[in-house]
Parts: C-alpha cells; sequence; structure tokens
C-alpha cells in the first residue's frame, strides 16, 4: 500500500467507518463519544505536529481573518436573527428554555463549549482533514463539501436528521472559512457562535442522542 492508496484507506476507515460503527452501537457508545473526541484530536494533533511540511502557526494565528470578519459576523447575525424567529414560532415550549430555566448550566456551557467540544471538532474535521488529505483531494472545494459531509456523518450518533442537517449546513460554513483564512482560530470563533447561538435559543435539543426522529 503506497502513501497515496494508505490516505484513502485512513479517511475511510475514520471519517466513514468509524462513524457508521458509532451510529450502530450509539446506546452503548453514549457515554464515551466525548473520551473519543479528545482522544481522536490528540492523536491527531501529534500527527499534524509531526508533518515537517504542516505550518504550526495555523492553530494560532489569526490568519486571513481581517478578509473575512465583516462575512463572518454579518452572516451570524443575520442567520441568529433569522434561525431565531424561526425556532420561536415553531417551538415555542422551548424557546430560550435553557438560559431561562438552567442560567448556571448555560452559562457553564458558555465556557465549556468552545473549548471541550469546537476546539476538538475544528482541529480533527478542518485543520487536520485539509491538511492530511490535500495530496489526494488538491480541489479545496471538494475538500470543503466532503469535510462538511463527513461532520455531519459524525453527527448521526444522535440519531435524528435534524442534527445531520445542521450540521452539514454548519459544516460547509466552517469548512468555507477554514479554507479562505487557513486559521484554526478563527473556525472555533465562527462554530463556537453559531453552536452557543443553537443552545441558547433552544435547538440544541437536536443534539440528544436521547432524542429520535427516525
Amino acid at each position: 500500500m503506497n502513501a497515496h492508496q494508505y490516505r484513502w484507506f485512513e479517511l475511510f476507515s475514520v471519517f466513514i467507518f468509524l462513524p457508521c460503527i458509532a451510529y450502530l452501537f450509539r446506546a452503548e457508545l453514549a457515554n464515551w463519544l466525548f473520551p473519543a473526541l479528545i482522544t481522536l484530536m490528540v492523536v491527531c494533533t501529534y500527527l499534524l505536529i509531526s508533518d515537517p511540511h504542516f505550518k504550526r502557526f495555523r492553530l494560532t494565528s489569526l490568519g486571513q481573518f481581517s478578509a473575512i470578519k465583516k462575512r463572518l459576523f454579518s452572516m451570524f447575525f443575520i442567520g441568529a436573527l433569522f434561525s431565531g424567529m424561526l425556532y420561536g414560532l415553531i417551538s415555542q415550549e422551548s424557546w430560550f428554555a435553557l438560559p431561562i430555566n438552567s442560567t448556571f448550566d448555560w452559562l457553564v456551557l458558555l465556557i465549556a463549549y468552545p473549548i471541550l467540544s469546537v476546539l476538538p471538532q475544528e482541529l480533527i474535521f478542518r485543520s487536520y482533514f485539509f491538511h492530511r488529505y490535500k495530496r489526494i483531494l488538491p480541489s479545496k472545494t471538494v475538500r470543503v463539501v466532503l469535510s462538511a459531509s463527513v461532520f455531519a456523518l459524525a453527527h448521526c450518533v444522535y440519531d435524528n436528521w435534524m442534527a445531520i442537517i445542521l450540521s452539514f449546513m454548519g459544516g460547509l460554513l466552517f469548512a468555507y472559512t477554514y479554507a479562505h483564512s487557513r486559521s484554526l482560530a478563527v473556525c472555533v470563533l465562527e462554530h463556537s457562535l453559531w453552536g452557543l447561538w443553537i443552545f441558547t435559543i433552544g435547538a440544541g435539543k437536536y443534539l440528544d442522542a436521547g432524542v429520535t426522529f427516525t
């Protein structure tokens, strides 16, 4: 197996096969999702920093943030306004339920979510994915779409279509941002804004392994 073939084998094994196995055994693995995410992040980080071709400053610098910040914040504010109003119309009983009914939990989420959830996801699905598979996926557009697709597939463990749809849409946005900013920090910022907003308005219930709409 040459290097090219190994990259394809690795991509399929880690980003397609493992999520499918996790879905099949989602009930048994429910308590292991977070440890698995952190473990995979550690492995991906090691492979990245041990690769002499990887530019380590991409993990901490803001990259081309100045060139995309207007688009990033304008899309978020417009999208947040629209999604907040729409979700309020279709699910009034859970609209802003978290900050109203569980303020302490919401405040903890504001701090913990970007560090313990967003950072590992963005490092794996953006920094690692874009660098690791650049040779077998030379097209930036293909990497953006495939990154979003495997990101959505990873959320199939929540066993509802809304989690997959939201993850694919978010994955496209975050992958596009990474492709143009080349900055992990910028993607973490954008992902955190959208993720925290989703949890704040109440739509975070779809990212719960106990919710099923199949």
